[in-house]
């Protein structure tokens, strides 16, 4: 026999708007309940000046989940120089290196960029050019480093389920990325009874505990590693006939990932590799960190020019495609390169910038904590007041625009595709969603049914398992859209 659970909705209304919206409020606070107990929610909706429209729970704190994006992206925008121009200073680098011999290392040196790729049908910010360079310059190496070193070795901020590690979610983050940090899996059906065929790159062993069902059968597959292995279990089922499924899987020590592929492609283009496959981390303790001294940035090292670099495109594309499909490892690759304009580059010196961020834009210190970029910590907190007064601030700034237009539209794209389809808010709504267990979360601008522009921040949490509330919160959101 389920327990029913008390649930209660903290309404704390502004005088301003007691009397003119106090009965939308009622309202709005009966649909919410309509998702049934348990669910804890928080609303915020208001206009542009700042007049509270429906305020519930309006500073209790919620788990964000990937609303966490919008302080990161906005972050990006407000501290980085050159966000819209060719972003040389992320680009990433090769050189060599001699010091045992003739013979030289290769070095690939990382710069924080989130977009290089070692695709086929690359045109742009490609591995293969770099390879190229090394071809056109020396037909022998010794080993092939990658070098992540710009940013401390924290590949997973505090607050990340260790389940998500070995997905494409929790994938590592490094200054040396590449192909987004996933190694990408296909899995073919055979004869019933038989396991799938896989094709994927050997950087991983794969215990293939899978089977082929029958036609019309289940497709199913599911796959795990433990943090640090190489070995990936893949079980479940797929049916006879059926198209090919595609898992992506996340990658431990991207710097090694990257390294281990430029070490193929030299190869493909006849260089000679002598060596290994290694990498170079920079440990986040002080006192091993070459680029700290008394608790202070200093000037890293000086290296050898490099043989070539990449220019990857502007960061605002980079920012719209984070906030659109919501990706992660991007995102917490913009946090530490915000850390790195006043800091290491660490989790903490981002953190600390945002928190700069929101003391300058008036958000109460109370109605936030963060632990990470991309909203994958559990540990993260927002309240929907503090949110608007974040949303009210980016609006007047020179860049606040440019970083609306970077939000997901109702109806129309990113995670928001398919919400809003059809209602009244398709293509009138401009908001970034979050999910995360038992959290759903959607922040950020509608135009309502006066032509006004609303701002509003909601929340639930504490969802009972197999509860959907996000039914609720836009049904809510229609509602206030039409009444005003």
């Amino acid at each position: 026999m389920r327990l029913a659970l008390i649930f209660c909705l903290a309404i704390v209304v502004a005088p301003a708007a007691a009397t003119e919206f106090s009965g939308l409020e009622q309202r709005v606070e009966a649909r919410l309940k309509e998702a049934g107990p348990g669910t804890r929610f928080g609303l915020v909706v208001a206009t542009e000046d700042g007049r509270e429209i429906v305020a519930i729970a309006p500073d209790s704190r919620f788990i964000p989940a990937s609303n966490t994006k919008m302080f990161t992206t906005a972050a990006a925008y407000a501290a980085l120089p050159g966000v819209d121009s060719p972003d040389a200073a992320g680009g990433t680098a090769v050189r060599l290196e001699t010091g045992r011999g003739a013979v030289p290392d290769v070095v690939l040196e990382g710069r924080g960029d989130a977009r290089l790729s070692s695709r086929s049908d690359c045109v742009g910010n490609c591995l293969a050019a770099l390879a190229d360079a090394v071809a056109a310059k020396v037909r022998i190496v010794r080993d092939v480093l990658g070098d992540d070193s710009l940013f401390p070795d924290q590949r997973w901020s505090p607050g990340m389920s260790w389940n998500n590690i070995p997905t494409r979610s929790g994938t590592a983050t490094s200054a040396l990325s590449l192909d987004d940090n996933e190694l990408p899996v296909r899995a073919f059906a055979g004869v019933p009874g038989q396991p799938p065929r896989l094709e994927l790159m050997p950087y991983y062993e794969v215990d293939n505990r899978a089977v082929t069902v029958a036609a019309g059968g289940t497709t199913a597959l599911a796959f795990d590693r433990l943090p640090g292995d190489r070995l990936i279990r893949l079980t479940g089922t797929i049916a006879a006939g059926a198209e090919p499924e595609l898992l992506r899987l996340g990658i431990d020590d991207p710097a090694h990932y990257a390294a281990w592929r430029f070490k193929a492609l030299l190869e493909a283009r006849g260089v000679r590799v002598t060596g290994e496959v290694a990498i170079r981390h920079r440990s986040l303790r002080p006192a091993d960190d070459p680029a700290v001294r008394n608790g202070a940035p200093a000037a890293r090292p000086p290296r050898p020019e490099p043989l070539a670099s990449l220019i990857p495109p502007p960061l605002a594309a980079d920012i719209a495609l984070t906030n659109k499909v919501s990706q992660n490892l991007h995102a917490e690759l913009l946090l530490r390169r915000v850390g790195l304009q006043s800091g290491t580059g660490s989790i903490a010196d981002g953190l600390a910038a945002v928190r700069v961020m929101l003391e300058r834009a008036g958000v109460p210190r109370a109605g936030y904590d963060f632990s990470d970029g991309s909203g994958m910590s559990s540990y993260n907190r927002v309240a929907p007041r503090a949110m608007i007064a974040f949303l009210r601030w980016t609006s007047g700034q020179p860049w606040g625009s440019a970083w609306r237009e970077s939000l997901p539209v109702g109806g129309v794209d990113g995670t928001l595709a398919r919400r809003f389809r059809g209602t009244a808010l398709e293509k009138r709504l401009f908001a970034k969603t979050g999910t995360l267990n038992a959290s759903s979360a959607l922040s950020g601008f509608m135009i309502a049914k006066s032509g006004r522009t609303l701002l509003f921040s909601a929340y639930a949490n504490d969802m009972p398992e197999g509860e959907r509330a996000t039914d609720a919160m836009d049904a809510a959101l229609l509602m206030v859209a039409e009444a005003n």
